[in-house]
């Protein structure tokens, strides 16, 4: 009997709830417009963040419908990104070694990048999967 890994896990989920306040648990799951309001109100205020953590297992689930496992793991480059984006870390990851070279200088082209990388995540981690099979 063999299990499919899911995309997007519950564990990672839990450990980019951490910074909740920022939105990063919401973007991890493909939840760009919710994940930029937190940004925006701090996780409306705390109370969003809060809900969230009965709502996460839904979260996780919904996102795994979508997106589809490759060499490249969604869970690593989202850690990497919440807690090394202004060193680039992410980027070296799925392979943007030049980018990669310009946040680490930059500090995430001084965050702004960082805020980029949040909304374009899962589908750099899906090009990168996409490229690396064919």
């Amino acid at each position: 009997m063999t299990t499919q890994r899911s995309s997007h896990g519950v564990l990672v989920g839990y450990a980019l709830w951490l910074f909740g306040f920022l939105g990063a648990h919401r973007f991890y799951y493909g939840r760009r417009i919710s994940g930029t309001v937190y940004l925006c109100t701090l996780g409306l205020l705390g109370v969003g963040w809060i809900l969230d953590l009965f709502l996460m297992p839904l979260l996780a689930r919904d996102a795994a419908e979508r997106y589809h496992e490759g060499p490249y793991r969604y869970d690593v480059a989202w850690l990497l990104l919440t807690y090394g984006g202004v060193f680039g870390l992410h980027r070296f990851y799925v392979g943007k070694i030049w980018s990669g070279l310009l946040y680490l200088c930059t500090a995430g082209l001084l965050g702004a990048g960082i805020v980029y990388d949040f909304w374009t995540m899962n589908e750099q981690v899906s090009v990168a999967n996409r490229e690396w099979k064919s």
